[in-house]
């Protein structure tokens, strides 16, 4: 008899603790949120923020000045036979405020080919302050022959920019892995010939 009560004293503890177990996990997900929101770290990725309307629900972001207004031009450049462009060619930010801009490719041979993005900027110094959170660029890639990709730049300007740079262009240079990858272009320097030519 005694043997009965304890096994079922026993079973009562088991399902006691199945019981908190299952709430404890079931309470992690709420509690992870609140952390997160607490230290400001992002809970869901952008595309998913994006999807799903939640952006709206985010907290304001306290660092972003909105004192200032910076112009990032969006460039590409490619080395072959292929289609590189940026879905728009600028777009205006404030520092501290995070964008998304989108890029397209297709590779238009009749070849598989293995490609990766080199990135550029200007003037040279907005390179320590433009903080790129995603970006096709970290990747190498492998595109089918005819085959069209669209792939995410997010980045976070930061407000420590100095405030007489008004313009940042952010250009990238897209090539095929294995292949020589030729020197960026110069600007061609006038010869004394040529320049005395005209006197």
């Amino acid at each position: 008899m005694n043997l009965q009560r304890e096994n079922a004293q026993m079973v009562g503890k088991l399902a006691i603790v199945v019981a908190g177990m299952f709430g404890f996990g079931y309470a992690l997900v709420p509690i992870y949120k609140h952390i997160c929101e607490a230290l400001g770290i992002n809970v869901l990725a952008v595309g998913e923020r994006n999807a799903s309307g939640l952006s709206k629900t985010v907290p304001a972001n306290t660092q972003v000045d909105t004192s200032r207004t910076i112009t990032v031009e969006f460039d590409a450049n490619v080395r072959g036979p292929w289609s590189f462009k940026p879905a728009q060619r600028s777009l205006q930010v404030h520092p501290g405020e995070m964008a998304t801009v989108m890029y397209e490719f297709q590779n238009v041979q009749d070849r598989r080919m293995a490609a990766q993005a080199i990135p550029s900027y200007a003037p040279r110094q907005a390179s320590a302050h433009f903080n790129k959170l995603e970006c096709f660029c970290f990747n190498e890639y492998t595109l089918e022959a005819g085959e069209k990709k669209q792939w995410p730049v997010v980045f976070v300007i930061d407000p420590k920019l100095s405030k007489d740079v008004t313009t940042i262009t952010l250009s990238y240079t897209f090539f095929e892995v294995g292949s020589k990858t030729p020197p960026a272009p110069t600007a061609k320097v006038a010869t004394p010939m040529a320049a005395g030519a005209g006197a």
